[in-house]
């Protein structure tokens, strides 16, 4: 059987042939379907991206239904166990896990672009002292396309290769300039000696020590927390990084864009919706009552359900089990035992169940990186910065496939017909 698709237009009584590819027919291809020769053609309608592929991508894997998250092939709970985040975003870059020499490279790279300029520093002092963080991110990720003018040459490998060393290098500096700003410490420099996480964690929390030693349990926790967000597939803020990227911008624009997207509370922001959720609640006690009130459709539950993941989220399931080992250092978070009532309750209640409103990766995240000393205005700031691998290599498969235009798309027209102008004085 020949792989089409047979489309009888009962207008006409014609039968067009579609090619069939990877289970999709193209768009493009409904366009001959016409009454008239002189018409646009047949076009798709599907607000919010619901069932329309915009890419090939050979990056992320997901199977919403079986609950399978894979990069580049690699399960995610594999790399979660044996991989960090420096290696994993090579992995999301350029394909393939690295060899030790390529590794030792790569991590070199990137800690020798860590530092800022000083301007950037002086660009984000001017910020409120209550500024919020992620606004502070991604002005500042915007504002690096000014000091690197060369990265305009996007088809230039080298400039990309460049350019993908800087970003993955300064937005965790960047992250935490904007941390320090918003409690009015000093900028802290990076420290070359330390690991990714590590040197984060010190950027964000050194004191007046002569050098910061991350606790091992909790740059790991920080380390694992960047491989799960590190990409996503095709979400709203990917989406926004391809789409920017295809008018040919710099990188550092598109990422500010994609940063902006991520800032929503339905994105980047939800895992704080779900601490204001569990604060609201107030208690275990009253969670069967908080429970009635969102069957009754008088609230949400935040945390459990996901666009594309229809089964448990395995990025949750992770981060679960990362949430006892950073508990017994910091101490438990008291919104742990609330957290964990509810999920036992979801879990074996046929209102969510039937809906397959299983926990995903945002229901326990907030609790960690709460405990781990971060106000929830860093979440999405947080959230970044593993997502800049991703963004980055999104960026640069859109930029070298064949098939990409400047995104564009079409919209249904439900305005005026057309009517002639009246003067000022005519109208009623």
């Amino acid at each position: 059987m020949a792989d089409t698709l047979s489309i009888t237009d009962n207008r006409t009584g014609k039968t067009y042939e579609l090619p069939i590819q990877d289970g999709t027919i193209r768009a493009m291809d409904l366009r001959t379907i016409k009454v008239a020769d002189d018409e646009f053609g047949m076009m798709t309608y599907d607000p919010a991206f619901m069932n329309t592929a915009s890419c090939r991508s050979a990056i992320t894997f997901i199977d919403g239904d079986k609950g399978i998250l894979e990069y580049r092939g690699y399960p995610i709970e594999q790399l979660a166990e044996g991989s960090d985040f420096i290696e994993t975003a090579y992995l999301i870059l350029f394909g393939e896990l690295p060899t030790a020499a390529q590794l030792k490279e790569w991590s070199e790279a990137v800690t020798l672009h860590t530092m800022l300029h000083e301007n950037i520093k002086k660009f984000l002092t001017g910020f409120r002292y209550d500024a919020h963080p992620m606004g502070m991110f991604l002005s500042a990720v915007g504002a690096l396309s000014t000091f690197y003018p060369d990265a305009k040459d996007i088809f230039n490998v080298e400039s990309r290769r460049l350019q993908t060393i800087r970003l993955i290098a300064k937005v965790p500096s960047i992250a935490a300039y904007a941390f320090r700003h918003t409690i009015g410490r000093p900028y802290v420099l990076p420290d070359n000696e330390l690991s990714y996480s590590g040197n984060f964690l010190n950027m964000l929390f050194k004191m007046t020590e002569p050098r910061y030693k991350p606790h091992p349990v909790l740059e790991r926790a920080l380390d694992v927390l960047f491989i799960l967000h590190a990409d996503h597939e095709q979400n709203c803020s990917t989406s926004a990084m391809r789409n920017i990227g295809s008018s040919q911008v710099d990188p550092y624009s598109a990422l500010a864009g994609a940063s902006a997207a991520l800032y929503g509370p339905l994105h980047g922001g939800a895992n704080e919706a779900v601490l204001r959720m569990l604060s609201e609640i107030g208690s275990k006690d009253k969670i069967p009552e908080f429970i009635k009130k969102v069957k009754a459709g008088e609230g949400r539950l935040m945390g459990f359900g996901h666009r594309v993941y229809k089964s448990y989220d395995p990025r949750a399931k992770i981060i679960k089990r990362m949430a006892d080992l950073v508990f017994e250092v910091t101490g438990k978070n008291p919104l742990l035992e609330m957290a964990l009532e509810l999920e036992r309750i979801a879990l074996e209640d046929d209102y969510f169940v039937s809906r397959k409103l299983y926990p995903n990766v945002d229901f326990y995240s907030g609790l960690i990186y709460q405990a781990m000393g971060f106000p929830t205005s860093m979440f999405p700031v947080l959230f970044a910065i593993p997502r800049t691998a991703g963004w980055i290599a999104q960026w640069e498969e859109m930029l070298t496939d064949p098939d990409q235009k400047i995104a564009r798309p079409r919209q249904i027209y439900i305005g005026s017909a057309t009517r002639d102008y009246v003067g000022r004085d005519k109208r009623k």
